[in-house]
């Protein structure tokens, strides 16, 4: 496997993010980075990103979970962030990922009664490792995300999407976050989601992710998410769903996640307003306190 890593300099200046990178060595893998806010002995909640942002995204969700105690550990997913990038797209698949994030959480960190938190990608992946290791989780919370098997059709902006991610000839990070924003982003913001990527050929992650997404029923990820879905509709964690009122891409998926997940049953939803797909970015503190609450109550 051909693993680039993005050097540290390009992550100076960083705006509201002071967290310090922490990084994991996986067994025969690549390396992983994530940063933590929170006592140590907090309850762990876990951040997981999407395409094509990194743990930057969670910078004022993070400090809303640490002061009701907790200890937030916001993830970059392998390709993205400080994370150690394969530079080839056929190396990224699905079930790596998942195995990937799982191998940090459960091997390497060795958490437990984790608060898994998926937005976009990270909700495809965290929701896999809460239905494969339940024993490890206490709760979930879905924010502008899903876990589709191919067998409902996606959205035609999504479509849109993939296929600019794949044939654009300079992939502009910072344009496709602010794309899915209602704020407008500052410029320092904007530099910040480039920062990982020095050129075109670390970008194999942001390309890659769109094209494993499963959209057709003999998916190779397909018979895995659909056996995620029997399990998290009859698990008992508390599972709280937390969409923006502004998702074009994954709004459909928050009744559906209301309707079949058993652990939603008799919490109240909050929906962040004002917010589009990265509702991190556009309302994170509120989303923040929605966790702490959600956590600290149940």
């Amino acid at each position: 496997m051909r693993i680039l890593r993005t050097p540290d300099e390009r992550f100076t200046a960083l705006p509201d993010f002071p967290y310090e990178p922490r990084y994991a060595e996986l067994p025969g893998g690549p390396r992983m980075a994530y940063v933590e806010a929170g006592p140590s002995g907090g309850e762990p909640v876990v951040l997981l990103h999407g395409e094509p942002s990194w743990s930057f995204l969670y910078r004022h969700v993070m400090p809303e979970l640490a002061a009701a105690g907790l200890r937030a550990i916001a993830v970059d997913l392998v390709g993205f962030g400080r994370s150690d990038k394969p530079a080839d797209l056929a190396e990224h698949t699905y079930a790596r990922h998942v195995e990937w994030t799982r191998a940090l959480l459960l091997d390497v960190l060795g958490l437990s009664h984790i608060t898994v938190v998926g937005q976009d990608w990270g909700g495809l992946i965290g929701l896999r490792i809460a239905a494969e290791h339940p024993e490890s989780v206490a709760r979930i919370v879905a924010a502008n995300t899903g876990l589709p098997s191919g067998d409902i059709p996606m959205a035609e902006v999504w479509h849109r999407f993939k296929e600019a991610v794949l044939t654009a000839p300079v992939l502009d990070i910072g344009r496709l976050v602010q794309a899915g924003c209602r704020t407008e982003l500052p410029e320092e913001v904007r530099a910040a989601y480039d920062a990982p990527f020095p050129d075109e050929s670390y970008k194999a992650g942001p390309r890659a992710m769109p094209g494993l997404v499963p959209i057709t029923p003999d998916d190779p990820a397909a018979p895995a998410n659909r056996a995620a879905w029997q399990v998290l509709t009859t698990l008992d964690r508390p599972f709280l769903v937390a969409f923006s009122d502004g998702d074009p891409i994954t709004g459909g998926m928050a009744p559906i996640l209301l309707k079949t997940m058993r652990g939603a049953a008799g919490l109240r939803h909050p929906v962040i307003k004002g917010a589009g797909h990265f509702l991190q970015e556009d309302a994170g503190a509120e989303l923040g306190r929605q966790i702490a609450v959600f956590v600290t109550s149940t």
